[in-house]
This record gives structure tokens, sequence and C-alpha cells, in this order.
């Protein structure tokens, strides 16, 4: 079952939606940027998940600044660049929607379906499609998920096969029994362990480095599930299992 992209509307946007972008902007790269102290004692698990949120925000927020630069510009082009802006505003509400669930607001009843949080973490990702495959198990698709850290998890390895797998190919896939769903990413990396240094730290890392992977250990623990790993022939498999909601 595949999503299809809204019909773009070719309006030009208002002054507010570029003021909106520079106003989050300014404050994210605040937060990411603000000089530390010295010997500043080490973050605790709840400011580095919202460091990462911060350090995430940055590129959308450049890639909607930059598409809305253009849109005078590139008048033949408005349709495809309105395209690709809601797809980073979907990416921001997305990670906005984390922050709001790992912050102890109200759990939200009902959740999402799988299915649906898959396509929106691919597509928020930016992994090529020639270099994924997703397989998804009938059962999975249907099962009802807790809530927006489900997609930040899946969203977090995706974008890190994306941008430090040197282009190796991606197998994702979605099973589920026993009361548990299982989401598995495989890819060929030169240096797993790299990888799995981050997926095992029990504290967060100090500075950003590995911080996305490690929020991906966080969320799975605080949705009282695990992750594992393994090497095989076929390269590192991550796999994150959570409770069938």
């Amino acid at each position: 079952m595949t999503l299809a992209p809204d019909t773009p509307r070719t309006q030009r946007p208002s002054g507010l939606l570029p003021d909106l972008v520079r106003v989050v902007r300014d404050h994210v790269v605040r937060a990411a940027r603000r000089p530390r102290p010295e010997q500043e004692p080490p973050p605790t698990a709840e400011t580095a998940l919202l460091r990462a949120m911060c350090h995430d925000m940055r590129s959308p927020l450049a890639s909607l600044e930059a598409l809305l630069g253009t849109l005078d510009r590139a008048p033949d082009a408005r349709a495809e660049m309105l395209e690709l802006a809601r797809a980073q505003t979907a990416h921001l509400s997305s990670m906005l929607r984390t922050a709001d669930a790992s912050g102890g607001a109200t759990r939200r009843s009902g959740g999402r379906l799988l299915g649906d949080v898959l396509r929106a973490s691919v597509a928020a990702s930016g992994l090529p499609a020639h270099q994924l495959t997703v397989a998804v198990q009938d059962c999975a698709a249907d099962v009802r998920v807790a809530d927006a850290r489900v997609q930040r998890i899946l969203t977090n390895l995706l974008e890190n096969a994306h941008r430090h797998g040197d282009g190796a190919p991606v197998l994702l896939t979605a099973t589920c029994r026993g009361g548990s769903v299982r989401l598995a990413l495989t890819q060929d990396v030169a240096d797993p362990e790299r990888v799995v240094q981050y997926l095992r730290r029990g504290v967060p890392p100090v500075d950003l480095t590995g911080l996305g992977l490690w929020s991906v250990h966080r969320h799975t623990c605080d949705l009282g599930g695990t992750v594992v790993w393994a090497v095989t022939d076929a390269g590192l498999t991550v796999r994150v299992e959570l409770p069938d909601r």
C-alpha cells in the first residue's frame, strides 16, 4: 500500500510561514549551539533527547528556507518546490510529536497503524527508493503502535543508514508475533562496531556524536522494548522489538 503525495497547490505562501520558519530556526540553533561551561556535568537523558531534537530539526528547517527562497526565482518549478516543502514540514511535525510524547505529555489513545508509520519514516529519512527494500508482514502493517516515538526510532535508523552507509542497500522488515512487533534494518556497513557502540551506550553522549542512535535505544526502552544486533554475511542487522499496543 503506497501513499501518494497531496496534489501541490500553486499559490504563493503568505509571509507567515517564512517568518515562522525563521523564528523556529533561530530557537533551534540557539538551543543546539549554546556554549557550555567548562566541566559541564554529563547531560541527563531528557536534555540529551532535547538536544537530539534540536540537532535533527536543522536539516528540514534549512531545506524549508531554501525552498521558500527559490519560489520566486523558479516559478516553473513551484509545484515541485511546494511538494518538497510539505515533506519537510511533515518531518518537523513528526519530531514535534516525538518531543511531545517524550516530555511526559498525556499519551493519546488508539495510536497509529504501523504501516502508516513505516511510510512516514521512509519519506522523512531521505533514503533513495532504489537503495531501500521494505518487507512488511501482513499482520504487522495493521498493528497500532504506541506513539510518535516509534516513528522517531525508525526515522533515526533509516537516516543513519542514509548518512553513514556509503550508499549500501538497506533492507527494512517488520514482523509480528506473540504480542510483539519486530522491526529490523540490515545494511552491509564498513564498520559495524561504530554503529553498535552508540546503540549500547547506557548514558547519552556529551556531544552530538551518535545521539540519534542513542535515542533509538532510549525510546525503545521507554516503550518497554529491546534493541539487539548481529553481524552476518548480509551485514549488520539492528532489530527493535516492541510490545504490540
